[in-house]
C-alpha cells in the first residue's frame, strides 16, 4: 500500500465514524451549542464537510486570496442533504490525495494560509485527519451534553 492509499484509508475511516455521529443527531438539536462562543451542531458538521473544498485548494497550492466556499448562502436542511452536497468536493479532495507520489508526500512544502506555517504535504494531510477527529470528539461531547445516546463509532 502506498502512503497516499494509507492516508486515504485513514480519511475514509475518520469520515465513516463522523457520519455515524452526525446521523445520531435529531433534527431538533441542529442549532444546539454548549455556549454562545461555540459552533452549533449543524455548523460543526458543515465546517468539517466544507473543509474538504479548502483543503483541496491548499494541497494543490491554489490561490486562497479570494476564498469562497460553495456552501455560502446554502441553508442547512439535514445531515443527508449536507452529505450529498459535499460528496463531489470530497471525491475531488480524495482524488487529489490519491495522485500524490511518495516523493511528493515527503518533499512538497505546503503553506497553511491561516498561519503561514510550512508543512510537508504528508504531515499536513495527517493533520487534516486530526482536525476532523478533534471535531468528532467535540461532537461526542455535544451529544453527551444533550443527553442523546451516542452512536457506537468503534464498530
Amino acid at each position: 500500500m502506498t502512503q497516499s492509499e494509507l492516508i486515504i484509508l485513514n480519511f475514509t475511516e475518520i469520515r465513516r465514524r463522523s457520519i455515524k455521529l452526525w446521523n445520531g443527531l435529531p433534527e431538533k438539536y441542529y442549532n444546539w451549542k454548549p455556549d454562545e462562543k461555540a459552533m452549533n451542531a449543524s455548523e460543526m458538521i458543515r465546517h468539517v464537510l466544507a473543509a474538504d473544498y479548502g483543503w483541496n485548494l491548499i494541497i494543490n497550492q491554489g490561490d486562497m486570496t479570494n476564498y469562497k466556499t460553495p456552501w455560502e448562502n446554502q441553508p442547512f436542511i439535514s445531515v443527508t442533504d449536507e452529505l450529498e452536497f459535499a460528496e463531489p468536493y470530497r471525491k475531488t479532495f480524495i482524488e487529489s490525495v490519491r495522485q500524490f507520489s511518495d516523493t511528493e508526500l515527503n518533499e512538497t512544502e505546503i503553506i497553511h494560509p491561516g498561519n503561514g506555517e510550512k508543512k510537508i504535504l504528508g504531515k499536513y494531510l495527517l493533520r487534516i485527519g486530526y482536525h476532523e477527529s478533534v471535531h468528532a470528539g467535540q461532537f461526542l461531547s455535544y451529544l453527551r451534553a444533550m443527553k442523546i445516546d451516542r452512536p457506537k463509532i468503534w464498530d
